[in-house]
């Protein structure tokens, strides 16, 4: 297991026609992203039927398994652009220490979140709400999804090695039999079907577990049988510094950057609240639905980071600006489709949650105005990508810094002085704009003090 691999021929990534290549690359991705959008609403549809206090307190749970994840992906990205970038220089002892510090990483990880699970769950609860019977449904339902998180970093760690080394196919799969069995598990487990007992929202959370394991053994599998050119050895899995620094002045940006949206989400409804409590149940409505239009993107952007990064490392800048013009294109396609859509039929989004007439009233208004933000937030994304494949990291946690919390909260709460609900929405289009002018001054110098100096071709972005 320990014996170092010398491929015959390059890796795809350094040769395939781009087009193709982010094809097969980011379309499995994309494809799982998807399902796994779909899995978050049909994961509340479920839980709504049991009780609005049960909504809620699943809910409330949310920004704690965001940070989960957004722990267990950052550090995917950082993984991601250290051995891509690895195998584009041939160095393989550095992408088989990456790849086995990797599995020590996500087991540290899931230790550290199951202790908390045990010891300050209930406390989380008490200091968002005073009523017993949401603390306690979120307590049946945290506990279990925190104390045994290490399926959760499981599958999103192990699916990343494979994405690491172009295997996005066997990553696709590992997402969707998660997501599937979850989908199909959620209402047998939370009713009591087929004879089981109804376990209410710790059905939810056990369904959630069991299918995070199933993802996380389906990941074991595929790496050790399909994934020739990395080689995972307890020997490689002893904490070296250097590695993990390297994966983390990528990864932890990355974290804080997917963070942003739990304080963001707590920030906003302290400002909704002060209108009503159906502003913030058409937030998170909104946020739930606007999945189905960015979650595909950031799929695509999990098979731009390894292209990238490994023709960096191959000194190749031409299948770098290619890559990325690419697709931001197709994100500009995706984000126009889903423009028309919520502009078109939002009372349609809106009653796949069974909205009242007060929540259709305030909810059509506010999917029209917040979908205007999507244009520029598809080439955000994707430029943010590129930042972190190149080991930039610091520049998209700026950018994600400077458009959901120094932009939206504080011209959220300026426009709400307005008195008109309506007026809040703004604060989003206006805030990806002015994000997006940041994100072309990054963009250009990035090209040309990164990219472009690999070598004298004059290429233009």
């Amino acid at each position: 297991m320990s014996s170092q691999p010398q491929p015959a021929k390059e890796n795809k990534m350094g040769v395939m026609p781009i087009p193709r290549l982010l094809f097969t690359m980011a379309a499995p991705m994309m494809i799982s992203m998807l399902i796994q959008a779909l899995y978050n609403v049909v994961d509340s549809m479920f839980v709504s039927y049991i009780s609005e206090a049960a909504l809620t307190a699943v809910s409330l749970a949310y920004p704690v398994q965001n940070l989960m994840i957004a722990v267990a992906t950052g550090t995917g990205v950082g993984v991601n652009a250290l051995l891509s970038r690895s195998l584009g220089e041939k160095n393989f002892v550095q992408a088989n220490r990456a790849a086995s510090i990797t599995i020590l990483l996500g087991l540290a990880s899931s230790v550290v979140t199951a202790l908390l699970g045990v010891f300050c769950t209930r406390l989380y609860f008490s200091v968002q709400v005073d009523d017993p019977v949401i603390i306690q449904l979120g307590c049946d339902y945290l506990f279990w999804v925190m104390v045994l998180s290490i399926g959760c970093f499981g599958q999103v760690l192990l699916s990343r090695l494979l994405q690491s080394t172009g295997k996005t196919f066997y990553s696709m799969v590992i997402q969707l039999v998660g997501a599937g069995l979850n989908i199909v598990l959620d209402p047998i487990l939370i009713f009591g079907l087929f004879g089981l007992p109804a376990l209410g929202v710790t059905g939810a959370a056990i369904a959630t577990v069991i299918s995070q394991f199933f993802g996380t053994i389906l990941g074991i599998f595929y790496n050790w049988k399909r994934n020739s050119e990395i080689r995972i050895s307890l020997q490689d899995m002893r904490p070296n510094g250097a590695v993990i620094s390297r994966i983390y002045s990528v990864g932890l940006p990355s974290i804080l950057m997917q963070a942003v949206p739990s304080v963001l989400i707590f920030g906003l409804n302290q400002i909704l609240v002060s209108f009503s409590e159906t502003a913030t149940a058409v937030y998170g409505v909104w946020f739930k639905l606007q999945g189905f239009a960015f979650l595909p993107i950031i799929g695509m952007n999990n098979g731009v980071v390894p292209i990238v990064a490994y023709n960096y490392g191959a000194r190749k800048p031409d299948r770098i600006v290619k890559t990325v013009k690419l697709a931001i294109t197709v994100a500009l396609c995706i984000m126009a489709v889903a423009i028309v859509l919520f502009q078109a039929v939002p009372d349609k989004l809106l009653g796949i949650f069974q909205a009242s007439p007060d929540m259709l009233a305030i909810g059509v208004p506010a999917l029209r105005t917040l979908s205007l933000c999507f244009i520029v937030g598809g080439f955000t994304i994707v430029s943010s990508s590129l930042f972190q494949a190149l080991g930039k990291g610091l520049m998209s946690m700026s950018i994600a810094v400077f458009r959901q919390l120094v932009l939206v909260l504080p011209l959220a709460y300026v426009f709400s002085l307005s008195g008109n609900l309506n007026m809040v929405w703004w604060a989003f289009p206006v805030a990806e704009v002015l994000a997006g002018i940041l994100t072309a001054y990054y963009l250009r110098k990035i090209y040309q003090r990164v990219i472009r100096p690999l070598d004298q071709a004059d290429f233009k972005f």
